[in-house]
């Protein structure tokens, strides 16, 4: 498997976990925020993953960017879930990545607001140039998307490129 043309799975693991910090951002269902931190804490720590020096006045202009200016120093759980949504892709969009993964990114943002969050994404990346790979079971959600894959999709490719099988030993290896 490679990523930004490297095959990760020759690399060691620390090499492999300082390109994932380097060139994948996330952005979790669950956000997993750290709930002792600060919103601009939260970006900063991200940071610290990655090979450049955490950069206070980019994760500052992050925040700002998804619109929590006046959240910077408000831990998880003084802000709305929508707020700490948008912690979660300031931080993931921290490292500068070249790719970012969104895992069911409305699933805990009623519906009202769901567009506001993929309007975010969608923003965020294309000003940042990160491409954006969002799953999701919404098909409301799906829809805003210019190109979309269904999971059978893979499934039928995977088996279509699936190595010939070998007769199974239970069988006697007769042919």
């Amino acid at each position: 498997m490679k990523i930004a043309g490297i095959d990760i799975v020759k690399l060691a693991e620390p090499m492999r976990d300082r390109l994932r910090a380097d060139r994948v951002g996330l952005v979790f269902q669950q956000f997993n925020l750290l709930p002792g931190f600060t919103a601009l804490e939260n970006v900063l720590v991200a940071m610290g993953f990655g090979s450049r020096p955490a950069d206070r006045s980019r994760a500052e202009a992050l925040l700002t960017a998804v619109g929590l200016a006046d959240r910077l120093h408000h831990k998880p759980a003084a802000l709305s879930i929508g707020q700490q949504q948008r912690v979660a892709v300031a931080r993931a969009l921290a490292n500068r990545p070249r790719v970012l993964l969104a895992d069911e990114p409305t699933a805990s943002i009623d519906p009202a607001h769901q567009q506001q969050v993929i309007d975010l994404l969608q923003t965020s990346c294309r000003d940042e140039q990160v491409s954006l790979v969002v799953v999701t079971h919404a098909p409301e959600v799906a829809k805003q998307f210019p190109v979309r894959y269904r999971l059978e999709d893979f499934n039928r490719a995977a088996a279509t490129h699936a190595p010939a099988t070998t007769q199974s030993a239970s069988t006697g290896g007769q042919r």
